[in-house]
């Protein structure tokens, strides 16, 4: 008896969902359980370049170097894709956000988010981190964070490495993120990453990035925007604009009640899962090749 091949355009729009978050958590899972160093060890590779800057020596090509400059190539190319699949801190941000959602319900409640306007302004504050770590660097002195930083303690428990006698300013950080990523989807990345703080300015070309089809949407619908954890608002189909704080989560593709959103290659409308996975597969070849 001959199989059927499963046609992924021919699932309901609720299928599709479905298959969407399945398919992100799993990438999420594995991601966060194999390759939890990929943000520190870009981060590193940008303290690194401040740190060779500020005693006046010449930056070699270094493991750390060679993550960060895949990740910007990488992010330059698909976007901030391994902020919204691969990065342990923004799955973590995600995790705790939905348990906190679902005891709400749970208790009836209703969730607490923070304002679109404040969170507007909190976002920036991931540029002045950026900065504040960038001068510290130059100037020599970012030993001064030793035991302050929560990606160090974050680091620590995922090794399973208890020992915080002195990083009890880092645990005390890392406790207020994670409250705060209750309140708030992406609370870290949108506000205080400074890896998305340098992943966000990067000239992201347009070809990957999500677009919307303005002319079919219902009027004064903003479902996309609602649902989207960087409150954005997408730009139109042929547009070369592409937003820097877009998490290439693609939540806002099962939110869209006309099917209307779509990659800037019109051609992949439909494909998302198959893209999404050659994505990752792609991402994770890249982090074997150079020793991840």
């Amino acid at each position: 008896m001959q199989k059927e091949k499963i046609d992924i355009r021919n699932l309901s729009v609720k299928q599709k969902k479905k298959l969407h978050i399945y398919l992100r958590a799993v990438i999420q899972l594995l991601y966060f359980i194999f390759l939890p160093s990929a943000f520190t060890a870009g981060f590193a590779g940008i303290k690194y370049i401040f740190t060779q800057i500020g005693i006046g020596n010449e930056i070699t090509i270094t493991s750390f170097m060679t993550v960060l400059v895949v990740l910007c190539l990488y992010t330059i190319v698909f976007g901030r894709f391994f902020c919204g699949f691969a990065c342990a801190f923004g799955t973590l941000g995600e995790a705790v956000r939905a348990f906190y959602v679902f005891m709400c319900k749970k208790l009836k409640k209703k969730p607490i988010t923070i304002g679109t306007k404040v969170a507007g302004y909190l976002s920036y504050i991931k540029y002045v981190i950026l900065t504040g770590i960038v001068i510290l660097c130059f100037k020599g002195s970012y030993s001064v964070m030793q035991g302050k930083s929560p990606w160090d303690v974050f680091s620590m428990l995922h090794a399973r490495n208890f020992r915080f006698e002195r990083y009890t300013v880092g645990v005390i950080v890392l406790i207020l993120l994670v409250v705060g990523m209750c309140f708030q989807e992406r609370f870290f990345c949108r506000f205080f990453c400074p890896m998305g703080a340098v992943f966000s300015i990067l000239p992201v070309l347009p070809f990957f990035s999500l677009h919307r089809d303005r002319e079919n949407c219902i009027k004064n619908c903003t479902a996309c925007t609602r649902k989207c954890p960087a409150d954005i608002e997408l730009p139109k189909k042929g547009s070369l604009e592409v937003r820097g704080d877009c998490f290439q989560c693609q939540k806002c593709i099962d939110t869209c009640p006309k099917s209307n959103i779509h990659c800037g290659i019109h051609v992949f409308k439909g494909n998302e899962v198959l893209f999404t996975l050659f994505r990752a597969a792609l991402l994770f070849c890249l982090f074997m090749w150079i020793g991840l």
